[in-house]
């Protein structure tokens, strides 16, 4: 069966190489799925929001037939700016904004010293990000994190697709890492709710797919 197409967007500090167990899941189920990496991630401090939600743009006018669009974490700001044009979005413990908000407004403030232009990755990754992923598959995951520009964080949004498009909300229920204000935004909407922390594309992949196919 053919499903359509479902872009895949990886959050903060990770990139496309996430996605890696949950593709083939995708497409054992009828999906064709293709990934990006985010400029945010490339090292340079001066990509920020704008920069990500072209890239989906981006993405999406390469593709062609229905697409699905599948958000992680701070990946749901760039996909909230730019997946207007989406058939579906899925929000896997990510970040709903409003126009006008941005992250450090929602959460009270930034965390991170004023001036700051790249964000190291966060200590102790391995328990806040990849808790219930096997040791070895988590190393590996560790390994590839980069650091992340913190002017994201920062960056005010002008769109929320979500309000527009259809989407199906995944809150983790053992995320230690998404702040509760937001899991609190998803559970406004149509959610449904995963075992395990903040990474079931590599905790639980088939779960995974097989949720987002059903919902």
């Amino acid at each position: 069966m053919d499903r359509g197409n479902v872009l895949l967007v990886h959050g903060a500090w990770h990139g496309s190489w996430c996605w890696e167990l949950l593709v083939p899941e995708l497409e054992a189920r009828g999906w064709t799925p293709s990934v990006i990496d985010l400029p945010s991630t490339s090292g340079s401090p001066s990509a920020g929001v704008a920069e990500d939600a072209e890239a989906v743009r981006e993405a999406l006018a390469g593709l062609d037939g229905p697409v699905m669009v599948l958000a992680h974490s701070y990946a749901g700001i760039p996909v909230g700016e730019a997946a207007g044009s989406a058939d579906r979005l899925v929000y896997l413990a990510a970040h709903m904004l409003e126009p006008g908000e941005c992250v450090a407004d929602v959460l009270g403030g930034t965390w991170f010293e004023p001036g700051t232009k790249l964000l190291d990755v966060p200590e102790g990754s391995r328990d806040l990000l990849f808790a219930d992923v096997p040791d070895e598959l988590a190393a590996w995951a560790v390994s590839r994190l980069k650091p992340q520009s913190a002017r994201v964080f920062d960056d005010v949004v002008t769109a929320a697709a979500w309000k527009t498009v259809p989407t199906l909300s995944i809150v983790c229920s053992e995320d230690v890492i998404f702040p509760p204000v937001f899991a609190d935004r998803l559970r406004a909407g149509n959610v449904v709710t995963l075992p395990g922390s903040h990474s079931p594309f590599l905790a639980r992949p088939a779960e995974l797919a097989e949720l987002i196919t059903l919902g």
